[in-house]
């Protein structure tokens, strides 16, 4: 995980407003306003790598409610489009969603569907292979 981290804050673009890393708190606020709680691997990229920029990809953040990756909104969302309300968005493409289990497991939802097919066992190896080549 600390080495994706450094990798991805080596990649991450400057930026006229840069992002801010979530706090503990408002993970809390986010975990109450959605109703369920987050993955420890989800919590630590909020904490330590959600101000990253880098690749086409923008997964949620958990600092700014006016945010368009804000984690609530997003969620509302994805959850108002069918993605099954047990699983948690990390990242939009469109009408298609990257999502955390509570697992931990990350899987693609597209067009009504779980992809079996696109399927990662933690955040970081997501981050690494999917995010990062973005």
């Amino acid at each position: 995980m600390n080495d994706i981290i450094e990798q991805l804050q080596e990649m991450s673009e400057t930026v006229p407003v840069p992002l801010e890393l979530a706090t503990f708190e408002q993970i809390v606020e986010v975990e109450e306003e959605i109703l369920i709680p987050l993955p420890m691997e989800l919590k630590e990229y909020l904490l330590y790598a959600s101000d990253v920029i880098c690749g086409s990809l923008e997964p949620v953040t958990a600092s700014d409610p006016n945010s368009h990756t804000y984690l609530p909104e997003v969620a509302a969302y994805a959850w108002s489009i069918g993605l099954p309300r047990e699983f948690i968005p990390i990242c939009q493409q469109g009408d298609s969603f990257f999502f955390i289990s509570q697992e931990g497991q990350i899987q693609l939802w597209q067009d009504d569907e779980i992809y079996e097919d696109d399927s990662w066992e933690s955040f970081w190896d997501w981050a690494e292979d999917v995010w990062m080549r973005s």
